[in-house]
């Protein structure tokens, strides 16, 4: 299993929404973003820092992406 990298939710948003998914609403620090086949996340975004991995895998996992595709979209 590859290594998860280090990265602010900012970026996170940003790369899912080169692969169709889009921001629907801001609740709070969470931002939910869908899909247009229904499936919908929320990620935490704190300001600049940095997501925890753990965080990063369980969105990477409901959404049913691996940690390689993620990386090539950064």
């Amino acid at each position: 299993m590859p290594p998860v990298p280090s990265v602010p939710a900012t970026k996170v948003i940003r790369a899912l929404q080169k692969v169709g998914w889009s921001l629907v609403r801001v609740s709070g620090s969470h931002h939910i973003v869908g899909h247009s086949d229904g499936r919908v996340v929320s990620v935490p975004v704190h300001g600049s820092k940095d997501m925890a991995k753990g965080t990063l895998r369980g969105i990477l996992t409901t959404i049913g992406m691996t940690v390689d595709e993620f990386v090539k979209l950064l």
